[in-house]
């Protein structure tokens, strides 16, 4: 790879990092303003992501999103469930199997603090044509599956 095409790329690592970062500070603000934990936002993001995909939101499936152990998970969840922002419902298919629902008022208040950022990115690919849009998804996607399968180096 010659060393200016290294250097694009990096600079479009450091921009997306750069991103997510300023995402990071917003979701940690979210929590703090509404007495909550960052976990406990990233939490309602997996549960509502969940939902969206058609996919059972149980504790099984929170913990491994959040790379939580099993009284980690419960932990945010009852964090949760007194914010009055999740409620466990019996599986209407196996009663055995508890699943969690975001309530309908914790979504309000996701909206209200974070549609005003979400609008302004939709804002931006609203100058993309469906093409660049396209790219955009697959660098996103492949960013997805690369922190998916990268591994941290051993501390010493």
């Amino acid at each position: 790879m010659d060393d200016n095409l290294k250097d694009d790329n990096l600079r479009l690592v450091h921009l997306l990092r750069a991103v997510t970062v300023e995402f990071g500070l917003r979701q940690a603000e979210f929590a703090a303003r509404n007495g909550m934990h960052s976990t406990d936002v990233r939490a309602l993001i997996c549960l509502l992501d969940a939902a969206r995909a058609g996919e059972a939101a149980t504790a099984g499936l929170l913990g491994a999103r959040l790379g939580l152990n099993s009284a980690g998970t419960t932990s945010v969840i009852d964090r949760l469930e007194r914010l009055g922002h999740l409620t466990r419902i019996r599986d209407a298919h196996d009663r055995r199997r508890v699943l969690l629902r975001v309530e309908p008022e914790a979504v309000r208040l996701g909206w209200a603090f974070f549609g005003p950022l979400i609008d302004g990115v939709v804002g931006v690919l609203d100058g993309f044509d469906a093409g660049e849009r396209e790219t955009v998804r697959r660098f996103l996607t492949g960013v997805l599956a690369a922190t998916d399968t990268a591994t941290a180096p051993a501390t010493a």
